[in-house]
């Protein structure tokens, strides 16, 4: 199961993975393709986790985890 608090750890492993630079696309496909199911099974974030990503993204720019 995803959560909110998760999903900025899973943008970082999307970075890791595509050479340190991916597009929001890129980001997304590469957590549906690796977590589709955990997603499935996430309630209500199911319908809302592209958006939370979003805010997760800039949580981390803000933090200085993640350039823009």
């Amino acid at each position: 199961m995803i959560t909110k608090t998760i999903l900025g750890q899973l943008i970082i492993e999307a970075l890791e993975s595509n050479s340190g630079s991916a597009s929001i696309v890129k980001i997304c496909e590469y957590i549906w393709h690796n977590y589709e199911p955990d997603l499935r099974d996430s309630g209500n974030l199911f319908y809302t986790w592209q958006y939370d990503l979003r805010w997760a993204s800039e949580r981390l720019r803000k933090e200085g985890i993640i350039e823009k």
